[in-house]
C-alpha cells in the first residue's frame, strides 16, 4: 500500500496555506505516504488533496484509483488515507499523482488552472525497490513555479505471506499413451476479475502410471488466488509428451477456502473432460484427483527482501549469428525500422524497464554472442556491446540498445549458436557474492537453435545453486524444443547426473505476444508479464535453501 506526503507545496494564497496531504497507500501487499512545502506568494486553495491514477496497461489512459482526506491549511501535509493495490513484479505499473485544491463540495478528477498544485509521474516498481520502500518525487506541472516535493512511502500488506503447501494424488486417470500408460501432471490456473484464468503452478511429471502420487510442493497464496479465498481455482489434467503436445486428461475447479478444508479431511475431486461428457452417455469421469495434505504457513516475500536492500542486476546477451538475416535488409530479425523497434529490441526493452526499477546503480552489462568481432575478426561468444573489456555495463537500459545498435554495425554475423560461455561468465559474478544482498537476472535473446547443448545444461545446473535466474526470449519462426527442455518446467534439468537444485530458467518465443493490431507496448507488457512472472519466486527459493534472512531495513 503507497502513502504520500507532499512538502513544500506551492503557496498559492497570501493569507492561508496550500492544503495537500501526505497519505499511506496499500498496494498488492505494499503502502505508502506523501508530503509536499514551497513557500510563494499567490492565491492558495483552503482544501487540499491528492488524487491517484493508474495507466491502463498497454494504453496512455489514465483511471482515477482514489484519492486522500482533504487536508487545511498546510504546505507540508502527512495524509493518512492509504492506496491498497495489487502489486505486479512483472508489470510495469505507471502510477500518477496529482496534487490540487478541493474546494467544498467539489468532485471532480480534474482541478482547474486556479486549483491544480502539481504532479509526479511514477512506476509501482520504482517505490518498492527503492531504499526502505521510500521515494521523493519533485511535483511538477505548473510552468515557471517550484511545486515542492512528494514523498511516497510503500509497505506490504501482511495478508500476502501465506504461503501454501499441499500434495495430490490420483486414481484411475484415462490411459493416453498407446503403448504404455499415462504421464500424468497437473496445471493450476487462478481466475482473474474479467473471467480469464492465469496459469500459478505445474506440477512435476509422474511417468507411465495411472495413479500417480505427485511431491508436495508449494505456493504463496496471493499467486493462488490473489488474496480472495474463494476465488476460482481451476486445474488440469495432462499427459505429458516429449514433442511438447500434451494430450488433455480433463480439468476439475476448486478455491482456497475449500482446498483449506483438507487439513481435517481428504478431498476428492472428479476429473471430467467436457467434449467425452458430450459424446459418451455413460461417461462418469475421467478418473479422480485427492488432495492428500494442505498447509499454510507464513513466509518472507519477495518484497521483503528488496526492502532489505536486495539488489537485482540485470545481465543482457543478445545473438548475433548468421540465422538472423543482414541487419540492413527488412527480413531482419535485428532490422529497426524509422517506425518501429526491432524484436529484439522490443524482448530487451519490455524485460528492462521493469527490472531497472530494482537496480540502483543502473548499470546493466551487455554482451553478443555469436559474432565475428574487430579487429581481428575472431568469433567471440561473449563480446561487450560498448567495445570495453574492463567495463561491459551500459548506462540504463537505452544505453544498452544503444550499445546494441552500435555493434550491429561494427560486428559481423557469424555463429555458432553458444549460451554456455555467457552463462558461465554471470554465474561466476554471482558466485562471488551470496549472501542475498545481490541477485542476478541473465537475459539471453535468441533466433535458434542452440549449438553448444550439452555445455548449456552444464552451466544451468552449476548456476542453479547461485544467486541467479536465466530467462531466454526467442525471437523468429523457428522451432524452439530444446529452450523447453532448458525450461525444467515440466522435468527438472539434469546434467551428467546431476540435477539441477532450482528451477532457474523461463523460456518464451517473442511470437506468442506480438499483438495482432501492432501495439508494441501491448506486446511488451504481455512479454514482461509472462517472462518476469516466474523471478520472485525463484529469488525467495534461492534465499530459503540458503536460510538467508531478509535484512531489517532501517526505522
Amino acid at each position: 500500500t503507497p502513502g504520500s506526503s507532499p512538502r513544500n507545496l506551492l503557496d498559492m494564497d497570501t493569507f492561508s496555506k496550500s492544503d495537500p496531504g501526505g497519505w499511506r497507500s496499500r498496494a498488492g501487499g505494499m503502502a505508502w505516504h506523501r508530503h509536499g512545502t514551497a513557500r510563494q506568494p499567490g492565491s492558495a486553495p483552503l482544501s487540499a488533496v491528492v488524487v491517484l491514477f493508474v495507466q491502463v496497461s498497454g494504453s496512455s489512459e489514465w483511471k482515477e484509483f482514489g484519492r486522500t482526506e482533504v487536508i487545511d491549511n498546510t504546505l507540508n501535509p502527512d495524509f493518512v488515507r492509504k492506496f491498497v493495490l495489487d502489486y505486479y513484479f512483472e508489470e510495469k505499473q505507471n502510477l500518477r499523482f496529482d496534487v490540487g485544491n478541493s474546494p467544498p463540495g467539489c468532485h471532480s478528477t480534474l482541478f482547474g488552472a486556479q486549483d491544480f498544485l502539481g504532479q509526479a509521474f511514477v512506476a509501482l516498481g520504482e517505490v518498492i525497490g527503492s531504499q526502505r520502500g521510500r521515494l521523493e518525487r519533485p511535483l511538477t506541472g505548473v510552468p515557471g513555479k517550484r511545486c515542492g516535493t512528494i514523498l511516497l512511502l510503500a509497505e506490504e500488506l501482511s495478508n500476502c505471506r501465506d504461503i501454501v503447501t499441499m500434495q495430490l494424488c490420483a486414481n484411475k486417470l484415462d490411459k493416453k499413451d498407446f503403448f504404455g500408460k499415462s504421464d500424468p501432471f497437473l496445471v493450476f490456473y487462478r481466475s482473474n476479475e474479467d473471467g480469464t484464468f492465469t496459469i500459478c503452478h505445474k506440477t512435476e511429471v509422474v511417468k507411465n502410471t495411472l495413479n500417480p502420487v505427485w511431491q508436495p510442493f508449494t505456493i504463496p497464496v496471493r499467486a493462488l488466488c490473489n488474496g480472495d479465498y474463494d476465488r476460482t481455482v481451476k486445474i488440469d489434467v495432462y499427459d505429458w509428451d516429449r514433442d511438447g503436445s500434451h494430450d488433455f486428461i480433463g480439468e476439475f475447479a476448486t478455491s482456497y477456502r475449500e482446498l483449506s478444508r483438507a487439513q481435517s479431511q481428504f478431498t476428492v475431486y472428479e476429473v471430467l473432460n467436457p467434449r467425452k461428457k458430450c459424446k459418451k452417455k455413460k461417461y462418469v469421469n475421467s478418473g479422480t484427483v485427492t488432495l492428500l495434505s494442505f498447509s499454510v504457513e507464513s513466509e518472507f516475500t519477495f518484497v521483503d527482501y528488496i526492502r532489505g536492500g536486495t539488489q537485482l542486476n540485470f545481465t543482457v546477451a543478445i545473438d548475433f549469428t548468421a540465422s538472423n538475416g543482414l541487419p540492413s535488409q527488412p527480413t531482419s530479425l535485428h532490422y529497426a525500422s524509422p517506425y518501429q523497434l526491432s524484436a529484439y529490441a522490443l524482448a530487451l526493452k519490455a524485460v528492462g524497464e521493469i527490472i531497472q526499477d530494482y537496480d540502483s546503480d543502473k548499470l546493466f552489462p551487455a554482451y553478443g554472442f555469436g559474432a565475428k568481432v574487430p579487429p581481428d575478426g575472431k568469433i567471440s561468444h561473449q563480446f561487450p556491446l560498448n567495445n570495453n573489456v574492463e567495463n561491459p555495463s551500459c548506462a540504463g537500459i537505452e544505453g544498452v540498445l544503444e550499445s546494441y545498435l552500435q555493434s550491429l554495425r561494427t560486428v559481423q554475423l557469424y555463429g555458432p549458436t553458444n549460451f554456455a560461455p555467457v552463462i558461465n561468465q554471470v554465474a561466476g559474478t554471482a558466485a562471488q557474492v551470496t549472501d542475498g544482498s545481490q541477485y542476478h537476472v541473465l537475459l539471453i535473446i535468441t533466433d535458434g537453435v542452440i549449438s553448444d547443448m550439452l555445455q548449456t545444461k552444464e552451466a544451468i545446473v552449476t548456476a542453479s545453486s547461485l544467486p541467479m535466474s536465466i530467462i531466454i526470449v526467442g525471437v523468429g519462426p523457428a522451432e524452439f524444443e530444446a529452450m523447453e527442455e532448458l525450461d525444467g518446467d515440466e522435468v527438472r534439468l539434469s546434467s551428467r547426473g546431476r540435477y539441477a537444485e532450482r528451477d532457474i530458467v523461463q523460456f518464451v518465443p517473442f511470437r506468442d505476444y506480438v499483438d495482432d493490431s501492432g501495439n508494441q507496448v501491448l506486446s511488451m507488457a504481455r512479454l514482461a508479464k509472462d517472462v518476469l512472472a516466474e523471478i520472485p519466486e525463484q529469488l525467495l527459493s534461492y534465499m530459503k535453501t540458503r536460510d538467508i534472512k531478509p535484512r531489517q531495513a532501517d526505522p
